[in-house]
């Protein structure tokens, strides 16, 4: 097939893998049926067939039919080029948002929108070094150690979502940010060296942020409330709160008064034991001058 004179190899099905709508998401499938019925009105209403469409945009004519169809989550890029092509007036272009939130999955949409709301979030972490702390080097490096391994565009997917979480830090007015983070992840130069070096430089940046407070918990203190895994606490400006803690309540998140008053308990006995903030950052300073 031949586009504007010259030869190109469309994308099937094959070449774009991870594109699949979750069928459990509601939101998400309703979304991309939206954007998809769209696309096809436009054409019709242009008198293009698939194929035309699927050719000017370098896609092939089948995945033009799967996205018409709602069962495929269109690029961004795509509906640029799809929006130019139909003369939509950025009705396509328009949809981008969306779409882009499509590809996150649910659960961390629905843990950035809680965020969101948050003024005020602490959270501890043992096994790894918080996702709204990681670069996006740091976050790949995570996911591509995962067993089973993960399809490389579904970790391009994972990171691109965490990332986008971090926009929290954006906000204004910013929320209350602390994080507990225990030395031992500070050490492990997750990526190989060069990543292990951002990530620490991107903590010292965040960490100087004046709504936030970063300390690190000494591997030699022995004994403390977070051994048995990650803590989380959010407070909401109407008052209310709510919390999750692996070594309570089955590790499930909780918005009664009396069971997130345990986890505040938890979470304060620990930034009591950890370093304070100056020194945490003294100590990350350190570490980066070890290397």
């Amino acid at each position: 097939m031949t586009v504007d004179g010259g030869a190109q190899r469309l994308k099937s099905e094959a070449d774009e893998p991870g594109w699949e709508v979750d069928p459990d998401d509601d939101w998400g499938v309703a979304v991309v049926a939206t954007v998809g019925r769209q696309l096809r009105l436009r054409r019709e209403a242009v008198g293009m067939r698939a194929a035309e469409v699927g050719a000017a945009t370098g896609y092939g004519e089948d995945l033009i039919y799967k996205i018409e169809s709602g069962k495929r989550i269109p690029r961004p890029e795509f509906l640029d080029k799809a929006d130019e092509v139909l003369g939509a007036g950025g009705l396509l272009s328009a949809m981008k948002e969306d779409v882009a939130k499509v590809r996150y999955p649910k659960k961390v949409r629905d843990l950035a929108g809680v965020e969101e709301r948050a003024v005020e979030i602490g959270v501890y972490v043992c096994n790894s070094i918080s996702g709204l702390l990681q670069t996006p080097e740091h976050a790949r490096a995570v996911f591509e150690s995962r067993q089973p391994p993960y399809a490389q565009d579904e970790v391009e997917r994972l990171v691109a979502a965490r990332v986008a979480r971090q926009s929290i830090f954006e906000r204004d007015p910013a929320p209350s940010l602390g994080f507990v983070l225990e030395e031992a992840l500070l050490r492990r130069p997750l990526g190989g060296t060069l990543v292990w070096r951002g990530q620490l430089e991107h903590l010292l940046e965040v960490g100087r942020l004046r709504h936030v407070a970063l300390q690190v918990m000494p591997t030699q203190v022995e004994v403390h409330p977070g051994l048995d895994g990650k803590i989380e606490l959010l407070k909401f400006d109407d008052g209310t709160a709510t919390g999750r803690s692996d070594g309570a309540f089955n590790g499930r998140p909780v918005m009664d008064p009396r069971q997130v008053r345990i986890i505040e308990l938890r979470y304060g006995s620990i930034r009591a034991q950890a370093l304070p903030p100056r020194e945490s950052l003294a100590f990350i300073e350190k570490l980066l001058g070890e290397t």
